[in-house]
């Protein structure tokens, strides 16, 4: 039998925290005796092979039954010490003794027993998975910044299990999936330093922003990298780390709006490859889209090792043909690939989206704070204000109890059925403003009258008034972000915001979500138009989206900020 060791380096995950009832052991409610525990079908083995894999393991719980006098902490501990006998020793314990009413940070879904745990592993939440049966476990690892897998049992409701980020059957195919996740950045020897590679990734700003990790990751084992982007995606190209050259160049069997396959065009395209005299090439494609009609000019153009995932035949049209199960967040989806061509991210390195340090444009001209270049997020002072009011003043005019920082609301999207309908935003933008938060609202340069109108006397305006470099030196001095799915929502995992994604669920919430940064996900997940990757709303309504009621985005904002009441 292969063992399942897996390499003490870095990795993806340092430890896997699991909730307590419903999950590792059968729900008891307000148990107080250990004569009742029943640990779950499998978790005795699922546990020590994540203890084999040098991972650690920990508890978050919710013990409102301390508080309410159902038993003491004496007999909470003798349940937990019958626990650790079943199932062997946990790194740590963290419970919750608090009843709903008092409205602590540590109670799920509240991230602070995620926080204490990541802490007393000396390590932090982003480097971690949660593993529990309910939505508020998901939401407290969203909260967090953690990796979030629900395990349901008969109690769990059908909408939780449709938001969750990801889902197993059982506590054995939960660990199934980390490992898999675990190892998939570490499946290949590193190949000899190349000279030159060009890596491919001709999609939009958002698609080009995941795939950063796996750019640095060739970076790291190359002398040059030249990167192949579309004109849709190179704004985002020119802040990633790693490249040294970028070269524009439209497919038409990538870009959703595409111009005739040209044969005078694809031999212009051709000849130029043939020109950038690289060692081999990288071809990172979304789950969707084919690498082979690139692979072919390739070979033309004389390239003579290519890498790619592609579930269709390649033929000889590939060196490298990886496969990545559906479901996987789509950076690590790109960093599993870099990995299997020979490339893995160095230890050094965290699988984060990041950006080229120095590449945020400071807003000071708008009256913003300068962000930081690169690195661990500030917030800006609380005495100044975006629009430039005075203190204590709202971008309205009105005086209230400001809080600091501000909160960005961007309600334009590229597709149009993952942008939140903008009557909805406005009063998203008065909510907020009226909870005491400043808001600002941003848009492309098509999208001024949007920006304006969802702004209104409460909001800041800056719609079209910001390079994309601008814009991540906005997000990135924000408190937190308001958006659908969409390329700012990746900006701000690249700068370490907290996102509140307004998702639409026409594509899988697990492969496009805000990667690796707290999130809160708010609208409908079992919508009708689920999974079927439409670009316009299939829906009359757009129900998916105008279902999130205002004071759920004022809730949200304050759960991932830290701010609640």
């Amino acid at each position: 039998m292969r063992s399942e060791q897996i390499s003490r380096s870095r990795g993806l995950f340092d430890a896997v925290l699991f909730d307590r009832d419903g999950t590792l052991v059968h729900d008891v409610p307000y148990n107080g005796d250990p004569r009742q525990v029943r640990v779950m079908p499998g978790a005795r083995a699922a546990l020590d092979r994540l203890r084999a894999a040098g991972l650690r393991i920990g508890v978050v719980t919710n013990q409102s039954g301390l508080a309410r006098g159902h038993f003491t902490a004496d007999e909470l501990a003798r349940v937990h010490d019958r626990i650790e006998e079943l199932l062997g020793p946990f790194d740590t314990w963290q419970v919750c003794p608090h009843d709903e009413g008092e409205r602590c940070r540590c109670r799920k879904p509240a991230p602070g027993m995620i926080h204490a745990a990541a802490s007393a592993l000396r390590t932090v939440a982003a480097r971690c998975v949660v593993v529990g049966d309910i939505g508020r476990d998901m939401a407290a690892a969203g909260a967090a910044g953690a990796t979030a897998i629900m395990v349901p049992t008969e109690a769990t409701w059908p909408a939780e299990i449709a938001a969750a980020p990801a889902v197993a059957g059982d506590l054995t195919s939960a660990v199934d999936l980390i490992l898999r996740r675990h190892r998939m950045l570490h499946s290949r020897p590193a190949v000899e330093r190349r000279r030159r590679v060009l890596v491919v990734r001709s999609d939009s700003v958002g698609d080009v922003l995941v795939t950063g990790p796996a750019i640095r990751a060739v970076a790291a084992g190359a002398d040059e990298v030249v990167m192949l982007c579309g004109p849709r995606g190179r704004a985002a190209a020119e802040l990633l780390p790693g490249v040294a050259e970028l070269i524009e160049w439209p497919l038409p069997w990538i870009d959703p709006e595409p111009a005739p396959v040209e044969p005078a065009e694809l031999s212009r395209l051709t000849d130029r490859l043939a020109t950038i005299d690289v060692d081999e090439a990288i071809i990172f494609t979304s789950f969707h889209q084919s690498p082979l009609p690139l692979a072919v000019l390739l070979r033309m153009a004389g390239v003579v090792r290519i890498a790619a995932i592609s579930d269709d035949y390649p033929g000889s049209l590939l060196d490298v043909r990886h496969r990545v199960p559906a479901g996987v967040p789509e950076a690590e989806r790109a960093l599993s690939l870099a990995a299997a061509a020979g490339f893995p991210l160095p230890d050094t390195d965290e699988p984060v989206l990041r950006l080229r340090p120095g590449c945020l444009r400071p807003a000071t001209s708008t009256g913003f704070p300068a962000a930081v270049p690169v690195g661990p997020r500030q917030s800006p002072a609380a005495t100044e204000s975006p629009g430039g009011a005075p203190p204590g003043a709202l971008p309205g005019g009105s005086p209230g109890p400001v809080r600091p920082g501000y909160v960005v609301v961007h309600p334009g999207s590229s597709v149009q059925s993952r942008a939140c309908p903008p009557e909805r935003c406005a009063e998203y933008v008065t909510a907020l403003r009226a909870a005491g938060h400043r808001v600002v609202v941003t848009g492309g340069p098509h999208e001024r009258a949007l920006s304006a109108m969802v702004a209104g006397r409460d909001g800041t305006d800056l719609g079209g008034q910001t390079s994309l470099g601008r814009l991540a030196a906005i997000i990135a001095s924000a408190s937190a972000l308001v958006v659908g799915n969409t390329g700012p929502a990746h900006l701000a995992a690249a700068v370490g915001t907290p996102v509140v994604s307004l998702f639409a669920p026409t594509v899988p919430f697990g492969q496009w979500g805000p990667y690796r940064v707290p999130w809160v996900r708010l609208g409908d997940p079992m919508a009708a138009c689920g999974n079927t990757r439409a670009a316009r709303c299939p829906v009359p309504g757009h129900p998916c989206l105008t279902s999130v009621r205002p004071q759920s985005v004022v809730e949200a904002v304050e759960l991932i900020c830290g701010t609640a009441a």
